[in-house]
């Protein structure tokens, strides 16, 4: 018989309800068995979708409960450092929503920690499982198209004033769209090409009301590679959601990975037959000569499955597999955001280190 995981979720906005409750409960042998929910529609909600987890106002309720082996904290960005260090010095297991901590310094305390505790600590950097991603990186290792020189990768979205109440649109640390949309986008280039040399930034505020940064432009250099990451909240019309140029050819990708729509409609990988299969005319083209044929065409996208992050985390923690996102790669997606903001701050490009 499997081993069951009970797991305590921290957080039921959108993040809880949409990006994490539904993929625990895919996973055999996780137990969603408490939710601190405060809001009444939270609170609604939870009872609602998940009648068997015990509902509780405070995370010391999840933290004090000998029988929880995995706490999960989808809250504001400035809670996650203090939330992840109770859990741990309380003996958890710990998913940590990106992005990981607002600082390096406090990452690596959260890592010393979990070491001293012997403790799993991990950030949910889901969109290493999108399916645009998953083909990309095929793609990216498959030499098809020949030595790579260039690489762009946007995140875009249209909303042209800041959300009322929305703590990821407040002056504070760790808010605006580097660290959210960022996140996201750094990861995904870490994972496909490694520490870069060096970091150039130039970060705005477009909107007329925006107290954050809501457009990024990212420059990670590597030898003989460039890698440009973008976002931005007043891009109206889709722009390539990858580009991959190399010395043969180019791959060019519109479109966004389809299982944050599902998750928003009540689906999940269990419910869904075809879950994280893209659409045919969202596919990616490829135009490249490979060993002396020229091929144009599009590319069938490879399958996208979030559900997988948290069966490796349960297969991670019953000894069955290798952590996936560890916490030494998440801090450095941090690292390079610390970078970012020096470059802007200072007007030039920063060369990469860890401190």
């Amino acid at each position: 018989m499997d081993k069951i995981v009970n797991v305590g979720l921290i957080g039921f906005g959108i993040g809880g309800q949409i990006f994490h409750a539904p993929l625990i409960s895919c996973v055999k042998g996780l137990h969603l068995k408490k939710i601190r929910a405060v809001k009444e529609e939270q609170r609604s909600v939870a009872t609602s979708k998940y009648p068997d987890a015990e509902l509780v106002v405070t995370p010391k309720e999840i933290f004090d409960d000998s029988s929880i082996d995995l706490v999960v904290i989808s809250t504001p960005n400035t809670t996650h450092y203090a939330l992840a260090k109770a859990a741990l010095l309380g003996g958890k297991n710990v998913v940590l929503d990106k992005p990981f901590t607002i600082n390096t310094a406090d990452a690596d305390d959260l890592i010393a920690l979990s070491e001293k505790e012997n403790k799993l600590l991990t950030v949910y950097h889901n969109r290493r499982f999108d399916s645009d991603f998953a083909t990309l990186k095929k793609i990216s290792k498959s030499e098809i198209l020949g030595r790579l020189v260039e690489f762009e990768s946007r995140y875009d979205r249209f909303r042209n004033y800041s959300r009322p109440g929305a703590w990821r649109e407040e002056d504070e640390p760790g808010s605006g769209i580097l660290y959210d949309l960022g996140s996201h986008l750094i990861d995904q280039a870490l994972v496909l090409f490694g520490l870069p040399e060096a970091v150039t930034a130039d970060l705005r505020i477009q909107r007329s009301d925006a107290k954050v940064v809501d457009n990024f432009e990212l420059i990670l250099h590597y030898k003989g590679l460039k890698v440009t990451l973008k976002a931005g909240m007043l891009v109206k019309e889709s722009l390539p959601r990858f580009v991959l140029f190399g010395n043969d050819g180019s791959f060019i990708k519109y479109g966004m990975d389809v299982q944050e729509d599902a998750l928003k409609k009540g689906l999940n990988p269990v419910t869904m037959s075809n879950w994280g299969i893209e659409p045919p005319q969202i596919r990616g083209k490829l135009n490249t000569e490979f060993n002396g044929i020229h091929f144009i065409g599009t590319v069938e996208s490879e399958p996208g499955n979030y559900a997988l992050f948290y069966q490796n985390v349960y297969n991670a923690l019953t000894k069955k597999e290798e952590l996936n996102v560890k916490p030494v790669e998440a801090r450095a997606v941090i690292r390079i955001i610390e970078l970012a903001l020096q470059s802007e701050k200072e007007k030039r490009t920063i060369m990469y280190s860890n401190e």
